[in-house]
C-alpha cells in the first residue's frame, strides 16, 4: 500500500462508497451485455498465447479474466482491496494482489517479468499526485526489455496531456521505454491533435528505472 502523505486520487478525490458504486455499476453493465472487453482484445492482438500479461489498476478483474480465458497468464493489481475482492469473487482465474502502482514490484506479479503490461480505464489520473512518472516507470520496470506497455488515458486537468508526453520523453530519454504507437481509441483509430482519448503502447528498453 501507500503512505497516508500519499494517498491515490481514487480514494480522496471520490465520494465514500465509491468502490462498492464502481463494483455494482460493472456487474450492471455485464449482467445487460454491454461489451466490456475492447481492451483486452486490443492486449490480446499484441501477444503471443500464453504471454504473462498484467492488467495493472484491474477493478474487477473483467479485463485480466478475459485474458486468461485467452491462453495467457493474467495478473491483475489495484491498490483497492475492495476492487480486488470483487475480482477474486467475480472474474476468478487470474492472480490477484493490492498494490499501488507507484509501488510495484515483480513479487507483486509472481515474481517474473511480464510479457506485456495494460494500464486501461483511465488509471493515471486516480494515483497519488505527483507519482503519475514513478508509476509509468514502476509499470515498465515490471515489463521485460522488448516488451509493452499500453496505457489508456484520457486528458484531465490533474494529469493533462502535456505532462503526460513529457513524462513519456523522459522515458525515453531514459532508455526505458519509447512510444511504438498512439490511437484515439482502442479500435485503433488515428490519434490526431484534439483527440480527448489516447491509447499508447509503448516498447520497453534495455535500460532499468532504478527507482528507489
Amino acid at each position: 500500500m501507500t503512505s497516508s502523505s500519499r494517498q491515490p486520487r481514487w480514494f480522496t478525490d471520490t465520494q465514500p462508497g465509491h468502490s462498492q458504486w464502481f463494483v455494482e455499476r460493472f456487474r450492471a453493465l455485464e449482467a445487460e451485455g454491454k461489451d466490456l472487453l475492447g481492451e483486452a482484445r486490443f492486449a490480446d492482438m499484441l501477444a503471443d498465447r500464453g504471454s504473462r500479461i498484467l492488467d495493472a489498476g484491474c477493478g474487477t478483474g473483467r479485463m485480466a479474466a478475459a485474458l486468461q480465458a485467452a491462453g495467457h497468464v493474467a495478473f491483475g493489481v489495484d491498490v483497492d482491496p475492495e476492487l480486488i475482492a470483487a475480482a477474486e469473487s467475480d472474474h476468478p482465474g487470474p492472480s490477484y494482489a493490492v498494490a499501488d502502482l507507484s509501488e510495484l514490484t515483480t513479487a507483486d506479479v509472481g515474481g517474473e517479468t511480464m510479457d506485456l503490461v495494460i494500464c486501461a480505464g483511465n488509471v493515471l489520473v486516480f494515483v497519488a499526485p505527483g507519482t503519475e512518472l514513478r508509476v509509468l516507470e514502476r509499470l515498465c520496470e515490471v515489463t521485460r526489455p522488448g516488451g509493452r506497455v499500453v496505457i489508456g488515458c484520457r486528458p484531465e486537468a490533474t494529469y493533462p496531456f502535456e505532462q503526460y508526453d513529457a513524462d513519456l520523453a523522459t522515458l525515453a530519454s531514459r532508455g526505458i521505454a519509447h512510444v511504438e504507437h498512439r490511437f484515439s481509441t482502442w479500435h485503433l483509430d488515428p490519434f490526431e491533435a484534439g483527440a480527448d482519448f489516447a491509447v499508447t503502447v509503448l516498447r520497453r528498453g534495455e535500460a532499468s528505472s532504478d527507482v528507489a
